[in-house]
């Protein structure tokens, strides 16, 4: 398994956070999420997007408005020479007790499944500490959590490195 990926959240790490965001009038991308995924694809990461998406399980929007709002996110990816490789989202609340909604490693296995990652090469890039568990829970070891998306206990975080936002991955993931 040399296949490697970067594995990363969507809400606080590609788009500004916004609660229960579907419509794509409220997505804003992030500063810098362009030229770090560049520079992942030029390392020959895979890029994949993990994502809870319990607003889908609380009504406030459908599997539908999910799924219009991701094309035309992939399409403005397209837009910039950028391919994600997929996207895997958990549509359950946070008391459900599906294997995908992290921080259970659900999706993140999935896609090492589907793709065979070497998931010690891999990375993970997210915003809460549920995103760090679910890759260690994976076996990646390799995580960044960015400030851009929430308050971050430094402290009490399991992640190798803790930047203000995606953009300053590039020092980072060098490898």
């Amino acid at each position: 398994m040399n296949k490697k990926a970067i594995f990363l959240d969507r809400d606080g790490v590609i788009n500004e956070e916004v609660n229960y965001l579907y419509k794509i009038n409220d997505f804003k991308f992030i500063d810098g999420i362009f030229e770090a995924c560049h520079h992942f694809k030029s390392l020959n990461y895979n890029i994949i997007i993990v994502t809870n998406q319990s607003g889908i399980a609380r009504n406030f929007y459908t599997e539908k408005d999910f799924q219009t709002l991701t094309i035309w996110m992939l399409e403005e990816f397209k837009k910039n020479g950028i391919k994600i490789l997929d996207i895997f989202h958990c549509p359950h609340g946070p008391n459900s007790l599906c294997k995908c909604r992290k921080p259970s490693p659900g999706m993140l296995l999935e896609a090492k499944i589907k793709y065979k990652f070497n998931m010690k090469e891999s990375w993970m890039i997210g915003d809460k500490e549920a995103d760090i568990i679910a890759a260690n829970s994976a076996g990646i070891n390799k995580t960044i959590l960015v400030q851009s998306g929430h308050d971050i206990s430094k402290a009490n975080s399991n992640a190798k490195y803790i930047l203000k936002s995606i953009h300053h991955s590039v020092q980072t993931i060098l490898d």
